[in-house]
């Protein structure tokens, strides 16, 4: 029976619920990357590294090719470039929304 896609939407937006995987997302935006940039960018340990790595891999969201010992990164497609540009379009109207309440509650506090 196939997935319904409410449900592959979910699992697609749980791969994506990490932030070194939206970190790598979003150094990938810039070109393919070897892996020890991503390490230097990012500063964590190798291994975590290599299994967030293997989950975008998994997905189908990056793409890895080795020459020698370097592996390098890039992104599968452009659309993750457009999806994450929307991320920060909707996160930039809530915070301002959240600024503007904040404004408002520290008036109601000071004329009170």
């Amino acid at each position: 029976m196939p997935v319904p896609l409410y449900e592959a939407k979910a699992e697609f937006f749980r791969m994506l619920g990490h932030p070194v995987r939206i970190r790598v997302l979003e150094l990938l935006q810039e070109g393919p990357r070897p892996v020890r940039e991503l390490l230097a960018a990012i500063e964590i340990e190798p291994s975590n590294l290599s299994q967030q790595l293997a989950v975008l891999r998994r997905s189908g969201i990056v793409t890895a090719t080795r020459t020698g010992s370097t592996v390098v990164y890039e992104l599968a497609g452009g659309d993750v470039a457009d999806l994450l540009a929307a991320a920060r379009r909707i996160l930039s109207v809530l915070i301002a929304g959240q600024q503007r309440l904040l404004e408002e509650l520290r008036t109601v506090e000071t004329t009170s």
